[in-house]
């Protein structure tokens, strides 16, 4: 990890969500972020066990409270999930940590090893996967330059075109001025620029996403929901009854492209949409999911599903591949459960700006150094350019810099190396004729027959036709 970067991004996120107290997690490893005095339960009787089981622990302990533990509000009908309060978040001005939660997790323990699965859980911070860590923020592309993947020939025929729901930001409002967007429809993105006219941290993020896979898979019928709209973050508690009311809106897609997650510590995943992943078994969509920015190992979920039993077919995780294409992305998340690998690095798609020019500021500088210890060119530290957030954390008080976007931008991140793998497997679908998006997944990977290198193992690497290679010279 990062944590000067994700520290930036903490103080952020709170402020985006300025009612919700936040702690990071475990303790102040900056491994995840989640509600400050709440736990999640099933509805009915596991919720009421929690809670009685969480009181009869903190009665005995005094340096608890018994008395705080109460419903923290409605339940949601399609998660099946209770929010419990087990502390008052407004106690204590630090977010390292929250012992009451850390206690409440405790007291449950010989409970869940009873009922052989787990009843408690934090509610985690999911964020789009350049939003708690990010790879990097955009740069501006001349007009003139072409997409990163290029545009693949194929003819856009509503007959056959493949379903793509992208669950993500909205749609930036001059996004249709984009020509291979002419079939993508959905919500459109809220609120784009402050009070300045600047456009804010992430918008667009959705739209560069949409217009990946239109790049990829022009014979495709993208929808673009704009579920994560808070810089991208939405509590676990929520993000279920997101998920489940996008495909009620849009129906059950063939591709549901998820540039967004979390990792908790565990290997059985998130509490929050357990209801949704057992009803996408039910479907015939498949999940392609980014792994993440962590540049860690540990879980990051819904991607980490890809490597459960029940859901390998229903799941595809997806890590980034650096510039070249031969090597894993610093950024990028990795190990087994990571299932494949596609260019995340310096890629170009329609971001926003091509009605009229939209300036930017930069939210985080670059470092003089990769801060995960690689030794290419990497995104950590070019461009270079001084961000707002990392002055005012520093105190240093330097200026930072603005840019204008006029169209495209390049941006990296598993945010991005996920909707070109869901526009391969689209794009497969159309040119095989195979109505099937998980059969379509499983016959692209069999018949790759490329690999790259990620942290010395050798892995499944997808690189679609129109892919250009990016130059990533070493650092001096």
């Amino acid at each position: 990890m990062a944590p000067q970067r994700f520290h930036e991004q903490f103080d952020q996120i709170q402020r985006s969500l300025p009612d919700v107290p936040l702690a990071m997690g475990p303790d102040d490893s900056a491994e995840f972020i989640y509600e400050k005095g709440v736990v999640l339960a099933r509805d009915g009787e596991e919720a009421r066990l929690v809670e009685d089981t969480v009181r009869a622990h903190f009665t005995e302990a005094p340096e608890l409270t018994a008395d705080t533990i109460r419903r923290a509000g409605p339940r949601t009908n399609r998660s099946g999930i209770t929010r419990i309060q087990v502390g008052d978040p407004g106690q204590g001005l630090t977010a390292r940590g929250d012992r009451e939660v850390a206690a409440a997790l405790r007291a449950l323990r010989q409970a869940e090893g009873r009922a052989g699965r787990r009843l408690v859980s934090r509610n985690h911070l999911v964020s789009i996967a350049v939003n708690a860590c990010p790879g990097d923020e955009p740069e501006p592309v001349a007009r003139t330059e072409t997409p990163n993947p290029g545009l693949d020939g194929t003819p856009y025929d509503p007959e056959t075109a493949v379903g793509v729901l992208v669950v993500d930001t909205g749609l930036m409002n001059d996004y249709r001025s984009y020509p291979p967007l002419a079939h993508t429809h959905g919500d459109a993105q809220t609120q784009e620029t402050d009070d300045q006219g600047i456009l804010q941290q992430y918008v667009g993020h959705g739209t560069f996403i949409a217009g990946l896979v239109a790049a990829v898979a022009p014979n495709t019928e993208i929808t673009v929901s704009n579920a994560l709209t808070d810089a991208g973050a939405i509590l676990e508690s929520e993000f279920g009854e997101k998920l489940f009311e996008a495909v009620d809106h849009s129906g059950w897609p063939d591709i549901l492209s998820l540039s967004a997650g979390t990792s908790n510590g565990r290997l059985d995943g998130l509490l929050g949409v357990e209801n949704f992943m057992r009803e996408l078994l039910q479907q015939h969509t498949l999940l392609v999911a980014a792994a993440g920015n962590n540049g860690s190992a540990t879980p990051f979920w819904p991607a980490a599903y890809a490597s459960l039993p029940d859901y390998e077919d229903a799941v595809l995780s997806v890590g980034a591949l650096r510039g070249d294409g031969e090597f894993g992305a610093c950024f990028s998340n990795h190990g087994p459960w990571v299932r494949t690998y596609a260019p995340g690095e310096r890629l170009t798609s329609a971001l926003t700006g091509f009605t009229a020019p939209v300036p930017y500021v930069y939210q985080h500088s670059t470092y003089d150094a990769c801060r995960y210890g690689f030794t290419y060119a990497c995104t950590c530290q070019a461009p270079s350019h001084t961000g707002v957030l990392t002055e005012q954390q520093s105190g240093a008080g330097g200026k930072p810099d603005q840019v204008m976007f006029e169209g495209f931008a390049s941006w990296s991140g598993t945010s991005f190396a996920t909707p070109v793998v869901a526009g391969m497997i689209a794009a497969h679908m159309t040119a095989h004729q195979v109505t099937d998006p998980r059969l379509a997944r499983q016959q692209l990977l069999a018949a790759n027959t490329e690999f790259a290198e990620v942290r010395g193992a050798h892995v499944p690497a997808l690189r679609p036709a129109g892919w250009r290679a990016v130059s990533v010279a070493p650092t001096a």
